[in-house]
């Protein structure tokens, strides 16, 4: 399988916090699968680091008010654009985020609560009925 993943999740610092979310199973997806890494954000002409942002409703909001809603918005398509051009057949992406973010993130008050919904990107992808999972999933991977 090609799977679209974060590039976070591979130890590339590219989150908002210019670290990154290593995480060892899905390194290991490299072992039986062409992996594609994608930093949406960066797609979408943000900086690494950057103002942590959050979803509220349908815009995307950084922690000091800016709306960052076309950032997100312009990284989505270009990683969307990235998995039809190398056919990749699903994407694992880093749970929780106002971009990747799948089933659950977020909510926009910055509390670090947690409200039912996707990120920008896992959305888009979910609307096509693209397989998405987090890192959480990994897992769940061709069940």
């Amino acid at each position: 399988m090609r799977i679209l993943i974060s590039a976070c999740l591979l130890g590339i610092c590219c989150r908002y916090d210019g670290k990154s979310k290593t995480c060892a199973d899905a390194a290991a997806l490299a072992e039986k699968h062409q992996l594609v890494p994608v930093c949406p954000e960066q797609l979408g002409g943000l900086t690494t680091p950057r103002t942590a942002s959050e979803r509220l409703e349908d815009r995307v909001i950084s922690r000091d008010g800016m709306d960052r809603t076309a950032e997100y918005a312009l990284g989505a398509r270009q990683a969307e654009k990235l998995y039809d051009l190398l056919r990749c057949d699903c994407a694992v992406l880093k749970a929780k985020s106002p971009m990747c973010g799948h089933g659950a993130i977020y909510d926009g008050t910055f509390s670090k609560t947690l409200t039912a919904g996707s990120g920008v990107l896992a959305e888009r992808l979910e609307a096509r009925g693209i397989s998405v999972y987090t890192e959480n999933e990994i897992s769940d991977i061709g069940k």
